[in-house]
């Protein structure tokens, strides 16, 4: 799990996340990237800001718009360079692509193709913590198009019954593709739906990395000293389409411009160069180091093999 004891640590990792995503969107509009991508550009401070209140030894899951959590969490960017592109070397040997990436063994669960599908997974992981009396903690992250799933529902009412040390975190981006929070929702300030769980519900801003790192430590430490679940919903934005087949005519490039002023990259720089912690300018060596990075990841996994038709079989469950 990467360390964000060091707030340079976090702007790198906001910066990893969208670097990588920038590129994979270069490589599809090149043809050179197949099948479809969900980018995460715009929700950075979600991600690296719930996972910098984990420990070694707690678990994530994601949704198909996973790239993000998994690079916050710590996920190697060659490997995962390399299962995009459908190479052996890949996380899942080049079978999973862009929706199904996972390491269990380092406790990221995996993204999940299935809008929703992970929050069963996530409260099974959970479960077994509490019966091995284990000190850790289940996070799943899902969109505000998933609330509307039943298992939304069967999910957290089990967490609260069976006070499941799980952190269920909706990064409510305001659309489910298309749909518009506020179309889809009769009342849609969705961490309200906590209360009817028995469990605390709170609302905050997914575009400032540090208030985001405030609510995801003190859900955490409830979590994992027995208090129970709780619901947390980050408001954010992406700023690409819901994937690439999204020609995005549902919203206006004003709406789009104005979350972009809202930055979360750019207001975490700010606090550093107020804190001290980065001089001002600093940003574009930083850049140059993280985006460098990434594109040397790319071209080392444009050079890996693809598996053996043989293999086609191989890792296959059912």
């Amino acid at each position: 799990m990467r360390d964000y004891t060091q707030p340079l640590e976090a702007l790198e990792t906001m910066l990893r996340i969208r670097a990588f995503d920038e590129k994979v969107d270069e490589l599809f509009a090149a043809g050179k990237m197949h099948g479809t991508g969900h980018f995460y550009v715009g929700q950075e401070a979600v991600a690296v800001g719930i996972i910098s209140a984990l420990q070694e030894g707690d678990v994530i899951t994601g949704t198909h718009r996973g790239h993000g959590h998994a690079l916050a969490f710590g996920l190697d960017v060659k490997k995962m360079a390399a299962e995009l592109l459908g190479k052996a070397s890949g996380y899942c040997h080049g079978k999973g692509g862009s929706m199904h990436i996972a390491d269990v063994g380092a406790g990221m669960l995996g993204a999940n193709g299935i809008v929703a599908g992970s929050m069963g997974i996530v409260c099974g992981a959970a479960w077994a913590f509490k019966r091995r009396k284990e000190d850790r903690v289940a996070v799943c992250f899902f969109g505000d198009g998933a609330v509307q799933e039943g298992i939304f529902s069967e999910a957290l009412n089990m967490a609260a019954v069976w006070q499941l040390p799980v952190v269920f975190v909706c990064e409510n981006n305001q659309y489910a593709m298309s749909l518009s929070v506020n179309r889809g929702f009769a009342n849609a300030r969705i961490s309200e739906k906590a209360d009817g769980y028995g469990m605390p519900g709170v609302t905050v801003d997914g575009m400032e990395l540090v208030e985001v790192q405030e609510v995801a430590r003190e859900a955490v430490d409830r979590a994992r000293s027995g208090g129970g679940p709780a619901l947390l919903e980050a408001n954010t934005y992406r700023y690409l389409g819901h994937s690439k087949s999204d020609a995005n005519l549902y919203r206006t490039r004003d709406e789009i411009k104005q979350w972009r002023e809202n930055d979360p990259i750019g207001r975490f720089v700010v606090h550093l160069e107020k804190t001290g912690d980065l001089e001002s300018g600093g940003l574009k060596a930083v850049e140059e180091k993280i985006y460098t990075e990434v594109e040397e990841a790319f071209e080392w996994a444009m050079n890996e093999p693809e598996p053996a038709p043989e293999s086609a079989l191989e890792d296959v469950y059912a």
